[in-house]
């Protein structure tokens, strides 16, 4: 009697050798581990955006006190809200001629220090001549001065061109400082725009400033909206050089006329909350009209040397 042999049937897939750990299951997809990350981190940031809109919403919650000394006791605020603040700013102060300082300052810093940066930024990037390596260090060095040792040569400068008391005097004050940042800002942010675009705009028979406003600008959208954001804060929120270089009471910026319910013997704390609610309405705005391309410019100029 013949012995029978059973055929062991061949495997049809690929298998794993013996003693291979079995490949571990996806975390999220009813997994603990991922549903408790998950409240972890949606926990966390709700706490960070609470402290975050903690200042800003007791501003607002003082500002609605009648009395001056009310942020002393804010418990009884609750009882008197108000909006007479609101109303007194607005109609006896000059907040109408410290908004319209702010932004022709503002505004006026933002454009020409953003194009001047951007020129500077594409040429260093773009162009090897003599010594850009140490240009760009040198901008980088003005950095390091403080503003009381800068506030007494820059007016005398503007005092020998008349600019003392001049929007223009104050928006080339404010461009020395903007002006270095954005250009290191927007180099680097240059350099992460490949070389055959340029290549491609002198074979069209652009020349290097058409290629520059043509091709370049577009693609730097992002930068140049960050460049823009820097700058525009920048002047809109300095004391220093404005309380120095602008005398007259309606050409003073939101920042220095805040200081004019401060005085000696006496503080106007709720004037000067209701005040500063009314000055972030123009920084929110535009904010808001950049906030788009904030986050791609702020991490793209760090990408490349």
């Amino acid at each position: 009697m013949s012995a029978m042999t059973v055929e062991k049937p061949e495997p049809t897939g690929p298998t794993d050798p013996p003693g291979t750990p079995a490949p571990p299951r996806p975390a999220g997809r009813g997994g603990r581990p991922g549903r408790t990350a998950a409240l972890a981190s949606h926990g966390v940031l709700t706490v960070a955006s609470l402290i975050a809109l903690f200042p800003i919403a007791w501003l607002f919650f003082l500002s609605l006190g009648p009395d001056k000394d009310d942020y002393l006791h804010p418990g009884r605020i609750w009882d008197k809200m108000t909006f007479d603040n609101y109303s007194f700013v607005l109609q006896h102060t000059n907040f109408f001629d410290w908004m319209r300082s702010s932004l022709i300052v503002s505004l006026g810093t933002t454009v020409i220090g953003v194009l001047v940066a951007a020129t500077t930024g594409y040429a260093v990037s773009r162009m090897r001549f003599p010594g850009y390596r140490k240009f760009m260090w040198v901008l980088l060095v003005t950095q390091m001065f403080p503003i009381a040792v800068l506030i007494v040569p820059m007016y005398q400068i503007l005092s020998d061109l008349q600019l003392i008391d001049n929007y223009l005097g104050l928006i080339l004050v404010y461009c020395s400082t903007a002006v270095p940042y954005c250009a290191w800002l927007l180099k680097g942010y240059f350099d992460t725009i490949p070389f055959e675009i340029d290549e491609a705009g002198r074979v069209d028979g652009l020349t290097p400033f058409g290629t520059f406003a043509r091709l370049i600008l577009p693609l730097a959208k992002p930068g140049l909206a960050v460049a823009a954001f820097y700058s525009f804060i920048t002047a809109f929120g300095e004391v220093a050089f404005a309380s120095t270089f602008m005398l007259s009471d309606t050409k003073y910026t939101f920042a220095v006329g805040l200081q004019s319910f401060v005085s000696e013997h006496d503080a106007q704390r709720n004037l000067m909350a209701a005040t500063a609610v009314l000055v972030a309405i123009p920084v929110s705005a535009f904010f808001y009209l950049v906030q788009k391309n904030l986050v791609a410019g702020l991490t793209a100029g760090g990408t490349k040397g």
